[in-house]
C-alpha cells in the first residue's frame, strides 16, 4: 500500500480536543495503545500530512478542526513513565513497544463536520471511520475523503497535495 498522505485521528474532545491542539500549537500523539494504530504512526505518517482532528464520544461526534503531521515517529515517553497510565513495564528505550508523531494545529473548523453529515454523504460511505466495529484511533482517509470533508466544513482555498 503507498502511503496516505491524510489521515483521521480520533481524540475524546473532554481528555485533548482542537482547542487543546490550538492552545498547545504541537504535541506528541501518545499514549496510543493499538498496534494498528501504532504501526500508522511508525511506519506512515510522514511530516506534512494532513490530518482531520475528529472527536470521538461526545455529543456530537466529527470533525472539529484539521492539523499536520510535525515529526517522524519516535519512542512514546509515557511506555517508559511509571507514573503514567500509559506505562508499559515490557517496553524499555532499546526495543520501544510504542511510537508517536506529532500533532501541529492547522485550523479549527468554523463549522465542525459531524459524524451525521459524513453518514449521509455517498462519497463517504467507504470511508473507514464508518466500517462497522471501527474503533481505531488512527486511521488512513483518501485524499478524496478529505476533499469532500473540507467541503462539507465549508473550507476553501485549502491546497491538497500530491506527493
Amino acid at each position: 500500500m503507498a502511503t496516505p498522505q491524510y489521515w483521521l485521528i480520533k481524540t475524546e474532545p473532554q481528555t485533548y480536543g482542537i482547542e487543546h491542539l490550538q492552545k498547545d500549537g504541537v504535541t506528541p500523539w501518545s499514549g496510543v495503545r493499538n498496534y494498528q494504530a501504532r504501526n500508522f504512526m511508525r511506519d506512515d505518517m510522514h511530516v506534512g500530512d494532513q490530518v482531520l482532528f475528529y472527536h470521538s464520544s461526545c455529543l456530537l461526534p466529527g470533525v472539529y478542526g484539521l492539523a499536520t503531521v510535525a515529526s517522524s515517529a519516535y519512542a512514546d515517553p509515557t511506555q517508559f513513565d511509571e507514573s503514567s497510565e500509559y506505562f508499559d513495564a515490557r517496553s524499555t528505550p532499546e526495543k520501544p513497544r510504542w511510537h508517536v508523531v506529532d500533532m501541529a494545529f492547522s485550523k479549527d473548523l468554523k463549522h465542525p463536520v459531524l459524524l451525521s453529515a459524513i453518514r449521509a454523504k455517498p462519497a463517504l460511505s467507504g470511508m473507514r471511520l464508518l466500517a462497522p466495529g471501527n474503533r481505531l484511533s488512527i486511521m488512513p482517509i483518501t485524499k478524496g475523503e478529505y476533499a469532500v470533508v473540507l467541503g462539507l466544513a465549508g473550507e476553501r482555498g485549502i491546497v491538497l497535495r500530491d506527493k
